[in-house]
Formats: structure tokens, sequence, C-alpha cells
């Protein structure tokens, strides 16, 4: 053992025993969890998420393994997401939109998650068909304008259940789906559409203006009579003034030209004429 006593010895021990210790202990994040493959076979999970843990308040922390027989597959803990840029769909009234549209998701079960598929980049790439199939499962039963509708969440709750369903296999949670942003297709596709939208939109219009012209000729016809209706109580109380303000009424007809566009008209009566006789004050 005289080579120990060399520095050149004292330092390849020293080498070696980083070496072994390096090998032995690990230090688990906080934000990590680690699966220990014992000869490639699950050995168990450290620091797996919980529900409702707080921070701090983990498993974390440094674990000792079996030098070159123990491997550790770190899984993140955090909240993780897969992306959809400009996803093709096609709605029930037959537009194409451009669907750009994320999941977050959470590795729930990483002993799960690493016997299945290995890592979490595979994870993602195994959910990226999953999540565009069950988006356009979804969008495909719907028109276009539910996008713009209320009924919006309702469609991200069916995507996120159907995602849901499938990724659960991988030990994974989807937490949330969302849409950022949906476009039509520039070019014919898209003159197109708006093309439909503005004829919707004037049909439209001209059904709500015929209706309020119905609504104008009924609420009319119904002031109409009711005036009458007062008027004939009135007048019937008083025949001779009835008969008086009939008359004012067509001399003001009759004798005031108020229209320009009529000419003028010249109206020649006898003095003893039966039209005359409440303007002439014969009774």
């Amino acid at each position: 053992m005289t080579w120990l006593r060399s520095p050149i010895g004292i330092a390849v021990a020293l080498i070696v025993a980083v070496i072994v210790v390096m090998s032995t202990v690990a230090i688990v994040p906080e934000t990590k969890q680690a699966v220990i493959l014992r000869l490639e076979q699950p050995q168990r999970v450290v620091n797996a998420w919980r529900s409702g843990e707080t921070f701090g308040r983990t498993n974390a922390g440094p674990i000792f393994r079996i030098p070159f027989v123990d491997r550790i597959v770190w899984v993140d803990k955090r909240v993780l997401s897969v992306d959809l840029p400009n996803e093709p769909v096609l709605s029930t009234d037959q537009l194409r939109l451009q669907i750009d549209a994320y999941a977050r998701f959470r590795v729930t079960d990483p002993l799960k998650m690493v016997v299945s598929i290995g890592t979490e980049e595979r994870a993602r790439d195994q959910l990226q068909p999953l999540f565009r199939s069950a988006l356009r499962n979804e969008l495909g039963k719907r028109p276009s304008a539910v996008l713009l509708s209320p009924e919006r969440g309702q469609v991200m709750d069916n995507i996120q259940g159907a995602l849901q369903q499938l990724a659960a296999q991988y030990g994974v949670s989807i937490v949330d789906v969302r849409i950022k942003q949906t476009e039509l297709p520039s070019g014919s596709p898209l003159d197109s559409a708006f093309e439909r939208m503005k004829t919707a939109r004037f049909q439209e219009a001209k059904t709500i203006e015929a209706q309020g012209m119905k609504d104008a000729q009924i609420i009319r016809a119904n002031a109409d009579a009711q005036a009458a209706q007062i008027y004939a109580q009135a007048f019937n109380k008083d025949p001779e003034f009835y008969d008086f303000w009939r008359a004012m009424r067509s001399y003001r007809t009759t004798f005031l030209n108020t229209d320009p566009a009529k000419g003028d008209t010249s109206i020649i009566l006898s003095p003893n004429n039966s039209y005359l006789k409440e303007f002439m004050g014969q009774r």
C-alpha cells in the first residue's frame, strides 16, 4: 500500500472515492420525481407528486442507490404543455378553421409513465396526436360560431375529458385545455366565408326589419281603432259638435294647400251650398 503514500496515489484514491460517492448518492430537487430502476426493473419512486402538497415539505433531498446497478429517471413535477399550432379543423358549416390550441398536463403516476413510454418528452410526443384527435372530434360536431359563444367553455371541457381518458394510460393528468386563436385560412375560402357571413347578416337584418314593420302596423291599427272608439264615444255625446268638427277638418283639407307640387286650384261654390253652412255660420 506504499502507493497510497505518494501524491499520485492519494489523488487517484480521492478521485475513486468521489466517483463512488457520486454513484451512490443523488439529490432529488423539489421540482423532480425520481423513478429508481434496478437492472432496468422498476424499484421505487422518490418525491412523487401528491395533491395539495406544500413546496418545501416534500420528500426531496439526498437518496442512496447501488452504483452501476440502479438508474434514476427524472420526471418533472411541474405542469407541462403540449401545443397544436395551426391545426386545420372542418366545422359542421363547412368552414376550414386554423386552430392554435394548447393543453396543460402533469405526470401524476411517474412509475406508470416510465414503464409505458419512458420519459416526459416521449409523453408529450404521445399526447400531441391524442390532443389533435380529441380537438377535431369535438369541433367537427359543431358550427364555427360556437367558438364565439358561451358554449365555448363546454367545448373545452369536452375536449379535456376526452383527452384525459386517452392520457390516463400514460400516468398523465390533463390540467387544462384552451384554444388561443381561431382563424380562417387566407385566400378564396376566407373570401367565401366572409361573403356567406355578409349574406346571412343581410338576411337577418331584412327579417328583423320586416318583423318591425309588421309590429308597427299592428300597433298603428290598434291605436287608430282606440282613437276611433274614443272619438265615437265623445261625438255621441254632442252630435252637433261632431258635425262642426268634421266640417272644419274638411275645410282645412280643401282650402289650405300645403303642398307646392299640387299647384293652385280655384273652387267656385254658391253661397247657399250646403258644404259652406258651417263656414258661413249657418245652422
